[in-house]
């Protein structure tokens, strides 16, 4: 994988992307682009009161996100990122509606604003996304014990699935490698880590059906 690549790491709540992108970089020499949560002036306005503030922080994140899709593209070096702008619209922004926290006015304006900014984007080369069972994800969110996701159920991941399930069938930007993250530790054991990365190059390379082994 010499050549430029820009890939984006997409998946639910708990999945492993951020784990991954830090694995990825460090094993590849890649550099890695992470959600920074600690420069939004939204986030706590957000979960006081998430029907006034869910547009403002929803434009935001588009905001950052297109800046950070941008830097890691002009990059000279391979980039990976942790989460896709992509999700913004197609998985939160819906779940929001969905829940009451964003007028239909405003997810309809939200997502003109994100198809002109996605317009003039360049394509990932690869969108690797992570699959873990329902199950799965509470555990691991417990596990890691953060106080802003200790409101996360289980109904709510299920939604989010179903979003993800429905945006993946029409996405077309750039080959798409599913990643089964529920049977696979790459965290903890370098040969998943190693078999994560092979199937990553014979998606570049171009292989269509890539299968993971059982």
């Amino acid at each position: 994988m010499a050549a430029k690549r820009l890939l984006l790491v997409a998946g639910n709540i708990g999945a492993g992307k951020t784990s991954l992108a830090q694995k990825l970089g460090a094993k590849l020499g890649w550099r890695t682009g992470f959600e920074t949560i600690e420069e939004n002036p939204y986030l706590g306005k957000f979960y006081g009161n998430m029907a006034q503030w869910s547009f403002h922080l929803q434009v935001f994140l588009l905001g950052q996100r297109a800046e950070q899709h941008l830097t890691a593209y002009r990059d000279p070096q391979s980039y990976i990122l942790d989460r896709s702008i992509y999700e913004d619209f197609h998985i939160f922004a819906r779940a929001l509606h969905q829940l009451g926290n964003m007028s239909a006015e405003d997810l309809f304006t939200y997502e003109r604003v994100y198809k002109m900014v996605i317009e003039y984007l360049p394509w990932p080369d690869l969108l690797i996304f992570l699959h873990a069972p329902v199950d799965a994800l509470i555990e691991r969110i417990k596990i890691r014990g953060r106080d802003i996701e200790k409101g996360i159920t289980a109904e709510y991941l299920k939604l989010l699935e179903g979003y993800y399930n429905e945006w993946l069938a029409t996405f077309d930007l750039c080959p798409v490698l599913k990643v089964p993250s529920g049977d696979l530790d790459f965290v903890h054991h370098p040969k998943h880590l190693d078999i994560v990365i092979e199937k990553i190059e014979e998606k570049l390379s171009g292989k269509e059906d890539v299968v993971f082994p059982e």
